[in-house]
């Protein structure tokens, strides 16, 4: 790198930090008011509007409601032929609110985005700011990246709250049905012969599963609920519905634990006489897999706010839609960690922690590495044609 080059790569680094921390008040109110108003996937009407505004008061374009997902967002800013997205999550877990983190995930990328719009023109990007709905449930990523929202996207970042910093931690396939059963209703004290008991059929299809998981593969598992089963104890129960969720390593080995679990599914109805409907529930998340340049590069960026990432590479950590899109073209997943007392994702006692002092260090720190990464990026002339041809031939 010429030393013009390395002047202007330090400008920028310093410029977009001080952008995020410029915006830090805004950004941590942000993150407090997601975390107040917490809301699950498809609703989440007032965060996405949260995060439109930000954004449209900072000059970028705004559109909302897009791939025909009214919480889906997208916001750009520049016109580099590098196109840098940055995923902002928002939606919340039912019952229990910001139990994983979102709305620091969701400023962290916002804050990523005000930085490098602040350089945008120095360094040629574009930045495109990806609102991406219903991570927990049914994929925004993945149903934005088949709609095409990021088919001129270069690379993708995000990080994602935890109660450690880590790099390059991959994550487990993912799909989810709906099943239900429908048999037919009688008095069960009359005539229970004359009914076909959908409930029986569930009850076959949980054990069956269950004696099914002791040769499922390491890394294969699988989860249900039970969303109703009847509704009077003296009628035998016509209709019993319930949500199964399959995760394995690879998209490859979720595939062949959906054949052997159907086949537990199709071997109650058989036995019980009840029919039997499988639905998809949303998309498949396919593993993670994080760019190893864009790691390292964060790595080095977020160690220079003294934090230390524990290197995850080669470890599982749950599933992401993000994977989707690190199938697709160079992505950037790690975690930002603050104190949680050892409260695991997806409890009640980790959402407490979303807006604690801890939690806002680590919205304006995410912020600035990931904006760092962006900048070493887009002025390494190397991986910056890296980045770009690998979008020519997608």
């Amino acid at each position: 790198m010429t030393s013009t080059a390395a002047s202007s790569r330090e400008r920028a680094l310093i410029l977009s930090a001080d952008a995020v921390r410029d915006s830090g008040r805004t950004l941590i109110e942000l993150s407090h008011s997601l975390h107040a108003e917490p809301e699950t996937a498809m609703r989440e009407f007032r965060s996405a509007a949260k995060i439109a505004r930000v954004a449209e008061d900072a000059g970028f374009d705004v559109t909302t409601g897009v791939a025909d997902l009214p919480t889906a967002l997208v916001a750009t800013y520049g016109t580099g032929d590098l196109v840098i997205a940055l995923c902002a999550e928002y939606d919340a877990l039912p019952g229990i609110g910001h139990a994983c983190g979102h709305n620091v995930n969701g400023a962290a990328s916002v804050g990523a985005a005000l930085g490098l719009a602040a350089v945008a023109d120095l360094i040629g990007i574009t930045v495109k700011l990806i609102g991406t709905p219903a991570e927990e449930d049914i994929g925004g990523k993945a149903l934005l990246l088949e709609a095409g929202v990021f088919d001129d996207v270069a690379a993708a970042f995000m990080a994602h709250a935890a109660g450690e910093d880590s790099i390059g931690g991959s994550s487990l396939a993912i799909g989810a049905w709906d099943v239900t059963y429908r048999g037919k209703p009688a008095h069960a004290a009359l005539a229970p012969w004359e009914g076909i008991n959908a409930l029986d059929a569930l009850t076959l299809a949980r054990t069956a599963v269950g004696l099914l998981r002791q040769q499922l593969p390491p890394g294969t598992m699988v989860h249900d609920i039970v969303f109703g089963a009847g509704d009077a104890v003296n009628v035998i129960p016509d209709t019993a519905r319930a949500r199964y969720e399959l995760r394995a390593r690879t998209a490859e080995d979720l595939a062949g634990a959906r054949t052997r679990v159907r086949a537990c599914l199709e071997a109650a109805a058989l036995a019980t006489g009840a029919e039997l409907e499988i639905k998809p529930h949303g998309a498949d998340f396919d593993d993670l897999r994080q760019d190893g340049f864009l790691t390292d590069a964060y790595a080095r960026a977020i160690r220079s706010l003294g934090r230390e990432p524990v290197d995850r590479r080669g470890s599982v950590m749950a599933s992401t839609d993000m994977g989707n899109v690190s199938r697709r073209l160079p992505a950037l997943h790690p975690t930002i960690g603050y104190e949680t007392e050892g409260a695991h994702h997806h409890t009640a006692p980790f959402a407490e922690y979303g807006a604690s002092p801890g939690a806002d260090r680590a919205v304006l720190d995410a912020g600035i590495a990931l904006a760092h990464v962006g900048v070493i990026l887009a002025t390494n002339p190397q991986q910056r044609e890296r980045c770009l041809q690998l979008l020519a031939h997608r």
